[in-house]
């Protein structure tokens, strides 16, 4: 009789873990690269009709996080479960994304070991638009705050330099676009000893193997008159993401993750 009752006991327990695996939180926090456009990001409209293909990196890597694919990142993400829970906001800097409270709502919901991919920069290095302008050492300073407040809640705090542009292209060659951001991304994580995906420097080479041409088509938001709903007069935008193109980086991210486990094996 006691044979029988431990392996019910056995079973019970097993069936409450497969049904109420623990799960890691991903939150993403970022600007309009990173940002999921669907759901609730422009209340009451219709995505397909007054957004699409606009797509932020962000919104489609989810579909990374499966449960077969979650052992290329086991040194990093511990549970059989992810949640990508994308706060990312178009325009938004590293000040403006704390000032407007977006900050303290991820910080209110973190617990340990969650994970923060903070991917800014875009933003940041706007001088012409001073309500979301960032000198580089306010930059840096908002970075560290965003590392050490994750590093309170017992999560894990990941930088990203900032996904490049489609711009400036020299003899084949896509360029760094960002200036002294993108080392200042890098400078932080070296001084805090934070983990960091140089998505700037993968994204170059991406772009680059791919070709001007391709990318400028595929990836980006160039988009000829008439083809979709939501631009009927077409547009010229090589900084937003379609779709293919928002799921190529999603993939540099993911093999980013994949890199920095093998780091810490």
């Amino acid at each position: 009789m006691k044979y029988y009752s431990l392996i019910i006991c056995c079973f019970l327990a097993i069936s409450c873990k497969t049904q109420n695996p623990e799960i890691t939180t991903i939150y993403l926090i970022g600007d309009s690269t990173m940002a999921d456009y669907s759901g609730d990001y422009d209340p009451g409209k219709d995505y397909v009709k007054t957004r699409f293909p606009i797509t932020g990196w962000g919104q489609v890597f989810q579909q990374f996080m499966t449960s077969d694919s979650l052992y290329k990142v086991s040194g990093i993400i511990h549970t059989d479960s992810v949640l990508v829970d994308d706060r990312a906001r178009g325009g938004r800097s590293t000040r403006t994304f704390f000032q407007e409270g977006r900050w303290r709502m991820v910080f209110e919901s973190l617990k340990k070991n969650d994970i923060v991919l903070m991917q800014f920069g875009h933003n940041d290095a706007a001088k012409t638009k001073a309500e979301r302008f960032v000198p580089v050492e306010g930059y840096k300073e908002f970075l560290r705050l965003y590392v050490a407040q994750t590093r309170q809640k017992g999560a894990l705090p990941i930088i990203l330099t900032p996904v490049a542009r489609n711009y400036p292209w020299k003899d084949g060659q896509l360029n760094n676009v960002h200036g002294v951001y993108d080392q200042a991304a890098k400078d932080v994580a070296t001084e805090l000893g934070v983990l960091l995906i140089d998505l700037n420097q993968r994204s170059m080479d991406l772009f680059t193997t791919k070709g001007k041409d391709f990318v400028t088509e595929n990836y980006f938001m160039n988009l000829p008159t008439g083809k979709y709903e939501a631009y009927p007069d077409g547009q010229n935008d090589n900084t937003h993401f379609q779709t293919k193109g928002a799921i190529e980086i999603a993939q540099l991210v993911f093999q980013g993750l994949m890199d920095l486990r093998n780091q810490t094996d």
